[in-house]
């Protein structure tokens, strides 16, 4: 069973509300995406999904247990965690970064096994950086090291994967080639993947559900094409918004 749940959650930082009453159930096969103003506490709400942050109220289940009561090593085997900007502790090469992704599936004192190598080379290759692997990461240019951190989720194989911005530094390229990459993966069994993104049309292409952070706690949830429309981004945005083409090829341009 992979299912992730928010059961009841408030979320409030500094006396503002964030987010209220949301009874949520992701699902394996589902790529949700998380839209929202600066500030309506996308990341806040993607931690507290990820086990990272307690929420103010409320409950996160992974596969029918609250999350907080499970080893952290029972939960990385689980859930993958993309963050916002991540910065380096030492210096690193690229094969040791993403090496970094295998490590919940290590004994204690274990060394990544041949097997490992071969999934973290598989991986640098799924995001065009196989070539890349002696490579310090002081030498790469900010894409080149997102491009890295989403090879270490790769190759950490978690059937739940959360990602903050996963588009963070790319060009428009690699923005349609990670997003295809990590939507495929829900065509796998037990694969679900959650994002917070801000491009409301990469989110209409990549992405089957939506969870839209409105102002004062409020929000909406469910299929993407059901719950997005010009009136909600308008209440989300604050700018006018006009949509174009049909259902199954719809996109929304602000005015």
């Amino acid at each position: 069973m992979t299912r992730l749940e928010a059961r009841d959650i408030r979320l409030e930082i500094g006396g503002k509300s964030l987010c209220t009453d949301l009874n949520l159930a992701l699902n394996a096969g589902e790529n949700w995406a998380i839209l929202g103003a600066n500030g309506s506490g996308k990341t806040t709400l993607l931690h507290a999904l990820s086990g990272l942050r307690v929420p103010t109220e409320g409950q996160v289940c992974l596969d029918g247990r609250d999350i907080r009561s499970q080893r952290p090593r029972a939960v990385a085997l689980r859930r993958g965690v993309l963050l916002q900007e991540s910065e380096p502790g030492l210096a690193a090469d690229v094969m040791q970064t993403v090496l970094t992704g295998r490590h919940p599936h290590l004994s204690p004192w274990g060394w990544e096994s041949p097997a490992d190598h071969r999934m973290a080379s598989a991986a640098l290759a799924a995001v065009d950086l196989k070539e890349f692997a002696e490579r310090s990461l002081a030498t790469l240019s900010g894409g080149e090291r997102r491009r890295v951190e989403i090879a270490a989720l790769i190759a950490q194989d978690a059937p739940i994967c959360l990602l903050d911005e996963p588009t963070n530094h790319l060009d428009l390229h690699y923005q349609i080639k990670i997003l295809d990459l990590i939507a495929t993966r829900s065509k796998r069994p037990g694969h679900l993947n959650v994002m917070v993104l801000h491009d409301v049309n990469l989110a209409m292409r990549f992405c089957s559900h939506g969870l839209l952070l409105l102002a004062n706690g409020n929000h909406h949830h469910g299929p993407l094409d059901e719950v997005l429309d010009t009136r909600v981004l308008e209440q989300i945005y604050c700018c006018p918004f006009r949509e174009i083409g049909s259902s199954g090829d719809r996109a929304f341009l602000p005015e």
